[in-house]
């Protein structure tokens, strides 16, 4: 499999080197994130293009189908490239009715990891992020306990770095307590700017940042500012948004989603889009209050 070097540059997850531009699969399931794709090909194809472009990271779940999505990475790329580094998460199950309910007994936390590694043909996972609060954001709590099984795991030599998601200053911090944290993967982008003080702070720890949602999520980012500076630079708005991600700060990470192989590569094409000066500040105004 040909692979070229994807502008952006890299950045160390872990003792891992990943490209700053990855791939999220979650979109590669069915509708909702449960069931098949409409199109198995098509799945197939998006993954080989995000390789053969010369992304490094994908991101991805046993729950996201469930199981659908890391089936389909094993049958698109396994025997994997030997840069190719894998991140999953686990903290969450699928019900029969499509639901997301928490799966954070140590017993489930066990039980994902080794499925994971099941479908995805694995002996040890590259990076295992424990997924905590809700969708919308944190819930304050401890965190300890369900860290403390995947730090367990990492000791038995299943895991290799570990990450959490959707949490605190403090719920990091805790975690940072028990086992090194290699990563944080919270909701962020251009319009939703909670995080920001999140992001300085694992900036200055050397910590890599994933923002989920990078493009707004279920529903895409609409912006009269992203759109006119889209338009004088001559690219899509979503390059645009992706692009003030990876100047927001150098230990951002991208894993924004897409089913289609042409969706890819203008995601991509974000990683070379330099943003000057005035634009920035432009954009910087859509997340001010």
């Amino acid at each position: 499999m040909t692979t070229t070097s994807l502008p952006g540059g890299t950045y160390r997850l872990g003792d891992l080197e990943v490209t700053r531009m990855g791939y999220g699969a979650m979109q590669l399931a069915g509708p909702g994130v449960f069931g098949p794709p409409k199109d198995r090909d098509a799945a197939i194809a998006v993954l080989r293009e995000a390789v053969a472009l010369g992304i490094t990271h994908i991101d991805t779940s046993d729950f996201y189908g469930p199981h659908v999505t890391n089936e389909i990475i094993f049958e698109a790329l396994h025997p994997y490239p030997e840069n190719l580094h894998i991140v999953t998460k686990v903290g969450a199950r699928r019900d029969s009715s499509g639901g997301w309910p928490h799966a954070r007994t140590p017993a489930e936390l066990r039980q994902a990891v080794h499925d994971n590694l099941k479908r995805l043909g694995l002996d040890v996972l590259d990076v295992v992020n424990l997924r905590m609060g809700a969708t919308e954001g944190p819930v304050p709590g401890s965190i300890a306990e369900q860290f403390e099984t995947l730090a367990e795991l990492r000791a038995q030599g299943l895991i290799k770095h570990l990450g959490v998601s959707t949490v605190t200053a403090d719920q990091l911090a805790e975690a940072q307590s028990i086992a090194p944290v290699a990563c944080v993967q919270n909701m962020y982008n251009i319009a939703r700017r909670g995080d920001d003080d999140l992001v300085d702070l694992t900036a200055r720890q050397g910590i890599a940042y994933v923002p989920y949602f990078p493009l707004g999520g279920f529903s895409p980012l609409q912006s009269a500012e992203l759109d006119s500076v889209a338009g004088r630079l001559g690219a899509t708005p979503m390059a645009v948004a992706l692009a003030w991600l990876l100047q927001r700060s150098p230990n951002i990470l991208l894993i924004p989603g897409t089913s289609s192989v042409e969706h890819l590569r203008e995601n991509v094409a974000a990683a070379s889009l330099v943003l000057p000066a005035d634009a920035l500040s432009e954009l910087d105004q859509i997340g001010n209050p």
